[in-house]
């Protein structure tokens, strides 16, 4: 059973690059390491009740460089590692299809987030979207949410921060911690 968090309130988090490292097409388990903070950051964003959701773009299936079995394994090892720093997600979404294709669930588009709204029963003006790429504030923006563009050397393959377009972020991050204090001072106003 998946559970929603107080209000309807969501952090919609991307994966790679975001809560792991992003090596390139991640298809190995072994290799799945979560970053720095990510643990913490969430676990305190459940307990202020948020629900957490993954909305990520694994377009390396749709490009036939792994199989679905091989990226559903990299998702339960992202959520074992997740579950042991206390973290439960509440979803887990992905588009598994190529860039070229016209799939309305593939970001920029905010199919992911709205597919999670409509199964998780989400409101999205009350939620958060963070990611590592233009391509996720995009989708943030589209579906509402507010968008926390989460930078930093150990990330990997993220847009440049200085290449997103100030009119698509909410706040800028380093870490999780500076993340997690601005959805701190933006989503609890009661």
């Amino acid at each position: 059973m998946r559970r929603r968090g107080a209000h309807g309130r969501a952090v919609f988090l991307d994966r790679d690059g975001t809560i792991i490292e992003d090596t390139g097409y991640i298809n190995d388990p072994a290799s799945v390491r979560l970053l720095e903070g990510v643990g913490a950051a969430l676990s305190e964003l459940e307990q202020l009740g948020y629900a957490l959701v993954i909305v990520s773009n694994q377009s390396g299936v749709g490009r036939g460089m792994f199989s679905e079995s091989e990226a559903e394994a990299v998702d339960r090892r992202t959520q074992a590692l997740l579950a042991g720093e206390g973290v439960r997600l509440a979803g887990a979404y992905y588009c598994y299809d190529p860039p070229w294709s016209a799939s309305r669930f593939r970001k920029p588009g905010p199919g992911l987030l709205m597919k999670a709204r409509d199964e998780l029963g989400l409101d999205l003006e009350a939620s958060f979207l963070i990611g590592d790429k233009e391509s996720d504030m995009i989708a943030g923006r589209s579906a509402g949410c507010k968008t926390i563009l989460i930078a930093g050397e150990e990330r990997g393959r993220g847009s440049p921060p200085q290449q997103v377009p100030e009119e698509i972020v909410d706040f800028r991050a380093t870490s999780w911690a500076e993340a997690l204090g601005y959805i701190r001072r933006q989503g609890n106003p009661e």
